[in-house]
């Protein structure tokens, strides 16, 4: 197990080294000049030159990239161009509300979807499953904006359940961590359709049947766990999608996490911000899918770390 997991920290350092790598050349060839956003319009020639001198952006880009990546193995990210604050500061102080939202998101998405998931594979090629399979769909493709906005209208607006938007309680964590779970749902439910079906097939479900078992310990006690090991590898997906994929959710709902921060960001081309995002989005993903690949072993003995 020790060799498999330093193979794994080896592969996913690589794989931020060229997350980082790409991201920092993408922002580099943008159009948009950052040191023109910190000038004004009004400044001169030569202050937006004094300026860019003293951000190192006159450097070229692989002498501004060892920089920075000197800066990032020393837990440095940078300082925010128009904040004048630590990019690790701003993010920190935003990462619990994403945590807080990304933890809800996928509780919703997780019982809203294995449960249709489970329902639709126990009623396979009736009208039930096939209405739910049409729902997934519909959930899956319809934009996060739009689910937001209803949610809102309907529960906030008309009926006054929850709160408009903010941050704080426990009410202002249901319609968005709902709407993100809306959202998977869909992804969960079909791929919870699918492995229910294929496990229900199996000799040792019919076995279980021939004894006697009732219908619900065979679905909770065999199929479930056997089923479900599919959507462990999703959820360590999602681990790092909601953390830097709320942007939408959370300008609708005014909720004070790093994808706002994200947002902010490109609107300004504060390229440091950018950067601390990106790269603790794509650490997110890594460790989610690293802390799957570990735990699917102990659900399911038949599967050995290699």
């Amino acid at each position: 197990m020790a060799g498999y997991l330093c193979r794994r920290v080896f592969a996913a350092l690589m794989i931020l080294l060229g997350v980082s790598f790409i991201t920092f050349v993408l922002l580099y060839v943008l159009p948009a000049d950052p040191v023109r956003q910190i000038a004004g319009r009004s400044a001169t020639a030569q202050t937006v030159e004094n300026i860019r001198q003293q951000l190192g952006l006159d450097q070229p880009l692989l002498v501004q990239y060892a920089r920075y990546l000197a800066g990032l193995v020393q837990g440095d990210m940078g300082r925010s161009y128009l904040q004048r604050t630590e990019v690790s500061s701003l993010i920190t102080a935003r990462l619990p509300a994403s945590l807080l939202l990304m933890a809800g998101g996928i509780v919703c998405e997780l019982l809203i979807g294995l449960t249709l998931g489970v329902i639709a594979a126990i009623f396979r090629g009736r009208p039930l499953d096939q209405g739910l399979m049409v729902t997934s769909f519909v959930a899956v493709s319809a934009p996060q904006f739009v689910v937001g906005l209803l949610l809102l209208y309907v529960f906030a607006v008309q009926l006054g359940w929850f709160p408009i938007g903010g941050y704080g309680t426990a009410a202002h964590l249901v319609l968005p961590a709902v709407t993100l779970g809306i959202m998977g749902s869909g992804w969960y439910s079909r791929m919870m359709r699918s492995s229910m079906i294929e496990v229900l097939r199996q000799d040792y479900i019919r076995t279980a049947r021939a004894k006697g078992l009732t219908r619900s310990r065979i679905l909770f006690r065999h199929a479930l766990p056997n089923a479900i090991l599919p959507i462990i590898a999703m959820i360590g997906i999602d681990i790092g999608i909601f953390m830097g994929g709320l942007v939408v959710v959370e300008s609708v709902f005014g909720w004070p996490g790093i994808g706002q921060l994200a947002w902010q960001a490109i609107q300004r081309v504060d390229i440091p911000v950018i950067m601390g995002v990106t790269m603790v989005s794509a650490t997110a993903i890594v460790l989610g899918n690293l802390l799957a690949d570990i735990v699917t072993p102990f659900i399911d003995p038949r599967i050995k770390m290699r």
